[in-house]
């Protein structure tokens, strides 16, 4: 098709001329007939009158024009004929034509003069065609890219038959071997028209005109065949194609496929696994070229119908909640208004305008639910706990008028929960959120919501109902199976907690990546001596949970100075530490005093940390305040520390007795906060057997003596005596922690 276009710019092909002139020298001895025969071979047709323009390149001519075409051949016919030997006149000179210059024989005229008057005559005819504006040049033009067109489309039809040199389109060349002026070239084996290149030809490879005689010659070669040693690639794609040059690829079918770029394939791993089993068994028997296409066909469908569903459920999840009904869509403008300002932070002006729409149109869910919001921003932005109250009821007004949407029934609710939370209302959130739940009881998240609001209450039994409940509807749900595993725990089950604190955090849902399981559960595979505590102490770590996989508190402030044994001269409370070394025996003295067992004023130690003994402990201070009466049985004691607000004001620390019968053992554990230093006084100490371990240190008490650790890093504690162990327990504030920071943390 290209060639055709390209040699059909001239009226004759343009090599014609040049080997018809050597044929005539070749041929001058040889006799009359022959030089007939030649001419009738000349002018008898090829093919179709409207084939035969295309024989003589003519490039674009209509059929109407074909029988002038036939007289304007007659001049080369004449050329012909001038083939005869010339012979000599009377006078001795030669004439042209092989006749007698008087005879009549010959023609009267040399062919130097018929040519002389057929140029005149082609001058004068184009003067007068442009002149007199004789023909309409942009009619032929049209015309002849039709003629064009419409043999393009019948040229594989109608002349392939024709197509002696085998590059699958019918040119001058092929014409040449017809007309006996050149022999039949035989195609080498294995040689494809593709290989062909015509020099003559652009090199733009983005022209449409190469594009679709590439695809028309492609389409017709068929794929090699399947060598047996041939390497198939893990991308089925690859095994497609055997050019590695080409754009293209060709189906089974013989139709054309667009070329998939590499950066634009998505293949999931598991069907690179697919396709790398496929490719192994291809490697061990050669399959057929189609099957292959029909795996890479099959692959590509699942790829497309997995990412089809990935879609949609990316679609559902980003789903807009319908918060407008039928009466809030006709004052949807003025809505859109007041929202507008309340999202760029004008949220004063926006409660003003909401609480206006709300005047105005008091039956509007979705103004009453504007103007709750309005009043949440403003809350927060002055800290005002009454605006936040005003809110709250805002939310319960919004869900309480007729025709409101689900959507936002539910949105007012939860966040009227969350905001009851906020203030401590713990027992007016559970309230909200129960009635959630009977209102979209299939709605597990809600139901995980209303277990989370039940620990907040300490009501450990209801939330393990509800989160029971969960993972009966839903067994894969990774929320509740780390609550559960929690509430497991917390009950000393904790052989039972492991499974669901480790698949609930390997789901990786939302809610899941939270310090606090990180913590417990390798608490509980510590107390089941499973070292594999460490690693999921290493990940809470690299989570930004933990400041090091030995310190592990969860209540931090970021900054303060790590390590876990500290002097007291580290601590600057070095007069406190003094005071209490120096008067230890008074201490000590009122310590005994109390802990007769009928008293009852030592109590077992409740945070569930020792895995066998007794350890019961008597507290005067706690979140930084006295505890009760318990300063008037140890009134001397009080009386020494009272003047050291680094001790009795620590919001997160506690001042206390501790006694440790023989035989116990603390589990590893780590203090809840970074923001307290511990002071132990050795008081009653045996000679062997107590010890304590902080980090990779292990120390013994002395009585007498202060230790000062940071028990925010893992420390263990064994009273292997035969006697009881007491020492007094003096929590600090970290030195680091400025004024502020200390009359602001919250109570620990």
């Amino acid at each position: 098709m290209q060639r055709y276009r390209q040699y059909g710019a001239s009226y004759s092909s343009p090599s014609a001329p040049v080997e018809e002139a050597e044929a005539q020298e070749e041929e001058e001895e040889e006799e009359d007939e022959y030089a007939e025969e030649e001419v009738c071979e000349e002018e008898e047709p090829l093919v179709e009158e409207g084939v035969q323009d295309v024989v003589q390149g003519t490039g674009g001519v209509n059929k109407e024009e074909v029988p002038q075409r036939k007289e304007e051949v007659t001049p080369p016919v004449s050329e012909t004929e001038a083939k005869v030997p010339p012979v000599e006149s009377k006078n001795g000179k030669r004439t042209e034509g092989g006749g007698d210059a008087g005879g009549g024989g010959g023609p009267k005229y040399s062919m130097f003069t018929w040519f002389v008057v057929l140029a005149l005559l082609g001058v004068w005819s184009s003067v007068a065609v442009v002149y007199f504006d004789i023909v309409d040049y942009d009619s032929v033009i049209a015309r002849a890219k039709d003629f064009h067109m419409n043999f393009s489309q019948v040229l594989q039809g109608k002349l392939k038959a024709y197509d002696t040199d085998g590059d699958g389109d019918f040119d001058v060349e092929d014409a040449k071997v017809l007309l006996g002026l050149r022999e039949a070239e035989k195609p080498n084996v294995g040689d494809s028209p593709e290989k062909k290149t015509d020099v003559s030809q652009p090199a733009d490879a983005t022209s449409p005109e190469t594009w679709t005689t590439e695809e028309t010659r492609s389409a017709a070669v068929p794929l090699p065949p399947l060598v047996e040693e041939d390497f198939v690639p893990d991308d089925p794609r690859d095994s497609t194609h055997p050019y590695e040059d080409d754009v293209i690829t060709i189906d089974t079918m013989g139709v054309l496929l667009e070329e998939t770029l590499p950066e634009e394939s998505v293949v999931t791993s598991g069907q690179y696994l697919t396709s790398s089993k496929l490719s192994q068994e291809a490697a061990e028997k050669p399959e057929p070229e189609s099957e292959k296409l029909k795996e890479t066909e099959s692959i590509t469908e699942e790829t497309a119908e997995k990412q089809t569903q990935d879609k949609l459920q990316e679609k559902a999840k980003k789903k807009k909640p319908k918060l407008l009904n039928k009466f809030d869509k006709t004052i949807k403008a003025e809505i859109d208004a007041a929202e507008k300002l309340r999202k760029k932070g004008k949220v004063e002006e926006a409660l003003r305008v909401f609480e206006a729409l709300v005047q105005q149109y008091p039956q509007s869910p979705r103004a009453r639910y504007g103007k709750a919001q309005a009043e949440d921003d403003v809350a927060e932005k002055l800290r005002s706990n009454d605006m936040l109250q005003r809110a709250i009821n805002s939310y319960r007004e919004a869900a309480e008028l007729p025709d409101v949407t689900p959507d936002l029934l539910r949105a007012a609710l939860k966040r009227r929960a969350e905001r009851q939370q906020f203030l401590g209302r713990m027992r007016g959130s559970l309230a909200t959120l129960e009635k959630l739940v009977q209102i979209f009881p299939d709605d597990v998240s809600l139901k995980n919501d209303l277990g989370v609001s039940h620990l907040l209450l300490g009501d450990n039994k209801g939330a393990k109902k509800v989160y029971e409940e969960v993972l009966e509807a839903a067994p894969g749900n990774g929320f509740a199976k780390v609550h559960y595993g929690f509430i497991l725990k917390s009950e000393n089950k904790i052989a039972e907690s492991i499974p669901y604190l480790k698949e609930g955090l390997e789901s990786g849902e939302p809610g899941t990546d939270d310090g606090r399981f990180y913590f417990h559960l390798g608490d509980a595979l510590q107390r089941v001596g499973d070292d594999s505590a460490y690693h999921w102490y290493e990940l809470g770590h690299r989570r930004g949970h933990f400041a090091s996989v030995w310190q592990r508190s969860l209540y931090n402030v970021n900054g303060l100075k790590a390590q876990p044994w500290w002097t007291p001269t580290e601590t600057g409370y070095t007069d406190l530490v003094k005071t209490l070394e120096r008067n230890w025996r008074t201490i000590r003295d009122e310590a005994l005093a109390v802990m007769d067992q009928n008293t009852g004023l030592f109590v077992p130690e409740e945070e569930n940390l020792r895995e066998k003994g007794e350890w019961g402990q008597y507290t005067l201070w706690q979140q930084g305040r006295k505890d009760g009466n318990s300063c008037q049985g140890v009134q001397k004691t009080c009386s020494l520390l009272e003047r050291y607000t680094e001790a009795t004001g620590c919001k997160r620390g506690q001042i206390k007795f501790s006694v440790m019968q023989p035989g116990t053992h603390v589990w590893p554990h780590t203090g809840p906060t970074n923001c307290r230093l511990r002071m132990h006084l050795g008081l009653v100490i045996p000679k062997h057997g107590c010890r304590i371990r902080c980090t990779n240190q292990t120390r013994e008490w002395e009585e007498g003596k202060v230790l000062i650790f940071d028990d925010s890093f893992e420390h263990e504690v064994w009273q292997d005596a035969d006697s009881y162990r007491l020492i007094f327990i003096v929590d600090v504030w970290h030195p680091e922690l400025t004024k502020y920071q200390r009359q602001t943390l919250s109570a620990i």
